[in-house]
């Protein structure tokens, strides 16, 4: 029994271990070299336990990886719980667990399919599909796909306009599994073997970083400028900016960025639910919010305005029931809320975007059948509470005298492929608009912020970014910043972007990597259910 108690101990060290390189690896003050050896530990807990797989509980692998998961989950991610308690530990236990589960799964189908190659493909298929999922589905959470570890280290990954993330996942996971073969080798191969391995690990490692800088280095923006001036309003998320009057917040964001405006300013920014005068979409034009703003236009008739807000609109008679509709208390009608991106220029009607990647718990719940229910206990961050509306397609503004550009709200920004989709509709420079107030002085408005590093690679597309409480920024098609703004002050920035009309592999052809190795592990899946069925039948025939 002491035996048994001590393996067990010494198994949930090593996925701690891990759990604290992965930590330490991790965005924005993280060194992402630690990413490559992060999984060897739990690489070695799994081996030990395969190879003592008789002596062992079901769900061995699962159960001594989560503590694991659990250490990078809640090192890298804990300030959520600035926002919501409940929300922390739900995201912070559920995606352990995932994880967890994915890792047990590998460990399943490897001793099935009894092959390293086949072992490792499908743990590299498993965990590619789990983070495509997270890109995919309502509880979406995929702020700890492997490859954002490389946001901070952008420079790193000037690939990734061909591969997107997942060829950064693909990066670390193969890498780990190398340095972890490397050292099984150490005591059996002879010494010429090892070094010539060695070689290969540190061509694996190195030649995507050499490829990187050099790409880096000889990148050259076409000169096509568009002078933007960004707001940064330091609106008090808990005390201010669902109290103040629309006016008062309108008249500050003007206040502020009026100086920096002339007759050349093509963009003014401000940030996501900057506006809280709960508009209605059947009349928005009426609402003085957005006549204060339209009013500018006189004055500088080239300008065109995005500023975030609260809108909602009333379902006419027979229109369709989508799953956010809402009933009014007083009436048969329906309503649907939305997070919405106003861009309001002086020769278009206002054009609207509607926040389509929404945060779990707070904007969406699962919208699994029988579940409608959860929609009482949505978390309130102020300004409109449980499932909202969406729009079907990434749409991209017309402007005034300038060009097409994408408006991303939030969360948004953390999905690769679907911001690659406003470029796909036309979109030559990109818009971030966010609030970041709900976290405080932590690690995720940095974390999210350094995301943003690569989407600008990703897409080759220069962003103008507005945080109402920071951090506000340009960034260029490398990835580099200008004009970061400091956390939780007032801030004006203006600078002038290059636009750009190129597509990129990665745009063209999004998450392709995503779908192909997710395709393979179900393939792999499917086999090893099949070779599980296959010798369970044999061994009950045989008895």
């Amino acid at each position: 029994m002491k035996d048994f108690i001590s393996k067990k101990t010494f198994l949930i060290l090593l996925a701690i271990i891990s759990g604290l390189l992965l930590s330490l690896g991790w965005p924005e003050r993280g060194f992402p070299g630690l990413l490559f050896i992060g999984f060897v530990p739990l690489l070695f807990l799994e081996e030990i336990l395969t190879r003592n797989r008789d002596r062992d509980i079901k769900f061995s692998v699962l159960l001594c990886s989560w503590p694991g998961f659990f250490v990078w989950n809640i090192l890298t991610t804990w300030w959520i719980v600035n926002s919501t308690l409940i929300g922390a530990a739900l995201a912070i236990i559920l995606n352990s667990l995932f994880m967890s589960i994915i890792f047990q799964t590998y460990h399943w189908s490897r001793k099935k399919l009894q092959h390293p190659l086949a072992g490792y493909a499908a743990l590299i298929s498993y965990w590619i599909a789990f983070e495509y999922l997270h890109l995919n589905w309502d509880l979406n959470w995929p702020w700890l796909n492997l490859g954002n570890g490389f946001a901070s280290y952008y420079k790193w990954v000037q690939w990734y306009e061909f591969t997107g993330t997942f060829g950064g996942t693909i990066w670390i996971l193969v890498g780990n599994i190398l340095v972890f073969e490397l050292l099984k080798k150490l005591k059996t191969q002879n010494s010429k073997f090892l070094v010539q391995y060695s070689i290969f690990i540190v061509i694996w490692i190195f030649a995507p970083l050499i490829f990187s800088y050099v790409t880096y280095s000889n990148y050259r923006e076409k000169k096509d400028p568009v002078t933007f001036v960004v707001v940064q309003p330091n609106l008090d998320p808990y005390s201010e900016q669902y109290t103040l009057a629309p006016s008062a917040v309108v008249g500050r964001i003007l206040k502020v960025a009026t100086p920096y405006l002339d007759k050349n300013t093509n963009f003014l920014i401000a940030p996501e639910s900057a506006i809280q005068e709960n508009m209605w979409e059947n009349d928005l034009s009426s609402f003085s919010s957005i006549q204060h703003l339209h009013n500018l236009l006189f004055q500088y008739p080239d300008l065109n305005i995005l500023v975030g807000g609260s809108t909602f609109y009333q379902l006419l008679p027979g229109e369709p029931l989508p799953r956010s509709a809402r009933k009014f208390s007083d009436t048969d009608h329906f309503y649907i809320a939305y997070n919405t991106a106003i861009m309001i220029n002086i020769r278009d009607s206002l054009q609207l975007y509607h926040k389509s990647k929404l945060t779990p718990g707070v904007e969406i719940l699962p919208s699994f059948k029988g579940f409608k229910w959860l929609e009482n206990y949505a978390i309130d961050l102020g300004g409109t509470v449980g499932s909202l509306g969406t729009d079907s397609i990434r749409k991209v503004y017309n402007t005034v005298n300038t060009v097409k550009v994408g408006p991303v709200i939030c969360y948004e920004s953390i999905f690769g492929e679907f911001f690659a989709r406003f470029v796909q509709n036309g979109a030559q420079l990109m818009i971030i608009i966010t609030n970041d107030g709900w976290w405080g002085n932590t690690a995720g408005h940095r974390q999210h912020f350094s995301f943003a590093h690569l989407r600008a690679i990703e897409t080759r597309r220069c962003i103008a970014r507005s945080a109402n409480t920071g951090i506000s920024a340009f960034i260029n098609q490398r990835g580099d910043a200008s004009g970061v703004t400091e956390y939780w002050k007032p801030a004006v920035i203006k600078s002038t972007l290059n636009a750009n009309q190129k597509i990129t592999f990665y745009v063209k052809h999004g998450d392709y990597l995503a779908r192909i190795f997710s395709w393979l592990g179900g393939a792999l899946l499917m086999v090893t259910l099949v070779l599980s069925f296959q010798r369970r039948f044999k061994k009950t025939g045989h008895e």
